[in-house]
C-alpha cells in the first residue's frame, strides 16, 4: 500500500502521520518544535521519526511522498517564509531539505490552507463551496475556500487573517507589527489576556498560582470549565475580538461557513459561543442568517495532517496524468 507522510509543522510542536489514499491515518507521532531548536537538528529528528514510524507498521507499505503544512509555507516555492514563531532563516527551503533526505516528491503549503483542504475532503466543510477554516494554535491562521477552490494567492500566502490589525497599537506581534489578531485570538493570546488581568482580581483566581512561563491555554480552559471567573472572562474577551474580525471577513468573502480548529478550539463552547455572539452582532444585515460558525469535528491531530497529505495525493495524480 502506498502512503504519504503528512506533517503539521507548528510553532510549539509538530504532528505527523502516515496517510493512505482513502484518508486513513495509519500512524501518528509528535515532536517539539520551539524557537530554540535549530532547523537542521529539527529536520534530522523529524526524518528519523518518519522512517521509524514507517518501519513499525505491520504489512507492506511504500512511502511515495512527503507533504508539509507550516505557518508561512509557500506552495509555489517549497519554502517556509518568515515564520514568526520560529527563529529559523527567513526563507527556509523545506522542499529541498526533505527531498535530499527521502528522494521523494515533497509539497509545502500553508498549514491553515492544508486544514481547509482536510475539512473540505473529510470534515464539516464537505459539501460547502464557500467557507473559511480558522486554525487557533500557537498563532492564528486561515484557509479560504471560494467557489469550491482553495485561494492561495500570488505566492501561496493568501489568508493571513492572524496578521490583520485587531487592536490599534495593541500587543506586539512576533511579525514586528502591533495589534495583530493572533496576539489576542490564539493560545499565546489568551495566556497574555490572563497575564494582563488586574493583579488584585487575578489573586482570586486559581490561575494566579502559575507564572508566565507555566501558564498555558490548556490550564486556562480547565479553570474555565471549573467556573473560574478570570478564565471565563478571558474566553469572552478572546471570542469578542475574534468574532468582530470574522464579521469584517464575512463582508469581504461572503462565506456560508466558518470552521474553528486547532488547540484553542478544544475549549468547545467556551470559545465558540462568544465568537458566534460577537460576529453576529457586528455583521451587516445582508449577511445575517447566511453564515454559521462551527467547531471542527475532526480530531485536531488529523485536520492538517490529512489536508497536507491530500495536497500530495493530488500532485501525484497530476503527475500520472501528465506522464500518461
Amino acid at each position: 500500500m502506498e502512503l504519504v507522510a503528512g506533517i503539521d509543522l507548528g510553532g510549539t510542536d509538530t504532528k505527523f502521520g502516515l496517510v493512505n489514499r482513502k484518508g486513513d491515518l495509519l500512524a501518528y507521532r509528535r515532536i517539539p518544535t520551539g524557537p530554540s531548536l535549530d532547523h537542521t537538528e529539527f529536520f534530522n529528528q523529524l526524518s528519523d521519526q518518519i522512517k521509524k514510524m514507517l518501519s513499525s507498521l505491520n504489512g507492506s507499505y511504500t512511502l511515495v511522498g512527503i507533504s508539509v503544512g507550516a505557518p508561512s509555507g509557500s506552495e509555489a516555492y517549497g519554502t517556509i517564509d518568515d515564520a514568526t514563531n520560529l527563529n529559523w532563516p527567513r526563507k527556509l527551503p523545506v522542499r529541498d531539505i526533505l527531498n535530499s533526505i527521502f528522494h521523494l516528491p515533497v509539497t509545502v503549503s500553508n498549514d491553515a490552507n492544508a486544514a481547509a483542504v482536510g475539512e473540505m475532503l473529510y470534515g464539516v466543510g464537505k459539501g460547502h463551496d464557500n467557507f473559511i477554516c480558522i486554525t487557533l494554535g500557537t498563532g492564528l491562521g486561515s484557509g479560504i475556500v471560494s467557489n469550491g477552490s482553495l485561494i492561495v494567492g500570488t505566492n501561496g500566502h493568501a489568508g493571513e487573517l492572524g496578521h490583520v490589525t485587531a487592536v490599534l497599537n495593541g500587543r506586539k506581534c512576533n511579525c514586528g507589527r502591533r495589534g495583530c489578531l493572533e496576539t489576542y485570538a490564539s493560545a499565546r493570546g489568551i495566556v497574555q489576556t490572563v497575564l494582563e488581568t488586574d493583579p488584585k482580581k487575578l489573586k482570586k483566581s486559581v490561575l494566579s498560582n502559575f507564572d508566565s512561563e507555566e501558564l498555558t491555554a490548556e490550564i486556562i480552559t480547565k479553570a474555565a470549565c471549573q467556573g473560574d471567573s478570570i478564565a471565563l472572562e478571558a474566553f469572552q474577551f478572546t471570542g469578542k475580538i475574534l468574532g468582530k474580525k470574522l464579521a469584517d471577513t464575512v463582508a469581504i468573502l461572503n462565506p456560508e461557513l466558518i470552521i474553528l480548529t486547532g488547540g484553542v478550539s478544544k475549549a468547545g463552547n467556551l470559545i465558540l459561543d462568544p465568537t458566534r455572539k460577537y460576529m453576529k452582532e457586528h455583521l451587516l444585515d445582508v449577511y445575517k442568517g447566511s453564515v454559521e460558525v462551527e467547531l471542527s469535528e475532526m480530531a485536531s491531530k488529523k485536520t492538517t495532517i490529512l489536508g497536507v497529505a491530500a495536497f500530495m495525493w493530488l500532485k501525484l495524480d497530476q503527475q500520472k496524468k501528465q506522464s500518461a
